[in-house]
């Protein structure tokens, strides 16, 4: 699973990252990578957007929201089922 925050390092992306990464490890998935993109250019290329913004394989799920990683077990469900599936 590839997962990405973009964002400009802000505490806020941090602890998104940090709370996605915490949820990936509770559901016991061993094989994902989260990114950090910061580069201004490249979030502008998202459009109108409030950051930070989490992608995941791809495709934007989350915009301008910090999820708990309680939540963020629940919230990232949906997405394994998808990859263990395609």
């Amino acid at each position: 699973m590839r997962v990405r925050v973009y964002g400009k390092g802000c505490p806020r992306c941090h602890a998104l990252a940090r709370n996605v990464e915490k949820a990936l490890r509770d559901l016991g998935v061993e094989d994902f990578r989260i990114e950090h993109v910061t580069d201004l250019q490249e979030i502008a290329k998202l459009g109108p957007v409030l950051t930070p913004v989490l992608e995941i394989d791809g495709e934007i799920a989350l915009t301008g929201e910090v999820l708990s990683p309680a939540k963020a077990r629940e919230f990232l469900k949906p997405y394994l089922r998808k990859s263990q599936s395609g």
